[in-house]
Parts: C-alpha cells; structure tokens; sequence
C-alpha cells in the first residue's frame, strides 16, 4: 500500500527492516549506539561491525545520542548506503514529553538521512517494543510527524527532497495500524 505526499511515496511495507533495499534504514537505537536487543541488535548483526566501529567513533566524539535525536553511519553489509540511529523514548504513560521526543525522532531522521544525501528511507516501529510505547499511539505519531514534515518540502529544495519514506513493520499489528492511518489519509 502507498501513498504520495507532496511528490514523497510513503509505502507500508510488512518484512524484515535489515533486508529492506533503501537509500538510509533508521535504528531505534539507544543511547549508548553500541547495539542491544530487537531491531537495533539486529541491524548491527546483519550489518556487520563496520557499524559498530562507527558509533563507536561518535561516542567518543559527543557521547552518544540523546533521545529524540538522530546520528548516521554506514550501512555496512545491510541493503542500504546508511543506517540512521535514533533514541526512541521509554513510554512512562504519556505525561513526560514521550510524544515530542518520538516525533523529534522521525523529523530528525529525515533530517539526517537528507543531509548524508538520501532520497529513500526505511523506518521501523520506533520505541514500540521494549521501550513500552503503544503501538496505536506511536503509529500515529510517526504518520503525523512524516506527513508534516514532507508537506514542508518545497521545489526549491529539490536537491534534497524524499522521494520515498516506507514503514517497514515487522508485525501485522503495526502493519494494520499504518494502513489503517494511510486509509484515513486517502478517505
């Protein structure tokens, strides 16, 4: 399923993110970016340690990355030219600025993912798994953040427009509420 955005292709796509041929996939990363557990273990795995010697090298540089902010390195043996690391938010029940830091998330991947020269990339279900976000909540989130931020691309910033943004949803239940979010854009 696809839809266009201000000349952006947004797709929800059902697979595995580290398989996934793009321009730039994002990790839901932690702050550490030294790998862990779900997506983020799996993209360092399938990727190979060309980028784990990378966030190293960021870490040594600044730090980390603080969450709602985006890092990017190479894509090391992954379908893709770079991964973008973002820190999705712990959900603490929705009173601590968990919904702006996950939509800084998506905007400043965009961001990054522009900057390093992609025009195509891949986001999984940002903060949905360990990090305890609902998943209907995030969903919206991430469509809104997206759909926001594409409507602000202009033609004279063509050099660096999207030309696609997919949802690569691992389970049925995130793909269902993106379509869903997709139907309700299209309606």
């Amino acid at each position: 399923m696809e839809r266009t955005v201000n000349g952006t292709t947004i797709k929800i796509v059902r697979g595995d993110i580290t398989k996934y041929e793009t321009d730039a996939i994002v990790n839901a990363a932690n702050s550490s970016l030294l790998g862990g557990g779900g997506v983020d273990g799996a993209i360092h795995r399938a990727g190979g340690p060309e980028i784990l010697a990378e966030c190293r090298k960021i870490r040594d540089r600044q730090g980390g990355c603080d969450t709602g902010d985006a890092v990017v390195t190479t894509a090391g043996k992954l379908p893709a030219k770079f991964v973008v690391h973002t820190v999705g938010p712990v959900y603490r029940g929705g009173q601590s600025g968990e919904r702006e830091l996950l939509e800084s998330c998506y905007v400043r991947s965009m961001q990054e993912a522009r900057t390093a020269g992609a025009r195509r990339i891949a986001f999984p279900n940002i903060s949905t798994g360990i990090y305890g976000y609902p998943k209907e909540e995030a969903a919206e989130v991430a469509w809104q953040a997206v759909s926001e931020f594409l409507r602000g691309q202009t033609d004279d910033s063509v050099e660096t427009f999207l030309e696609e943004i997919a949802f690569v949803c691992y389970d049925e239940e995130n793909e269902r509420l993106y379509r869903a979010l997709m139907q309700q854009e299209i309606e």
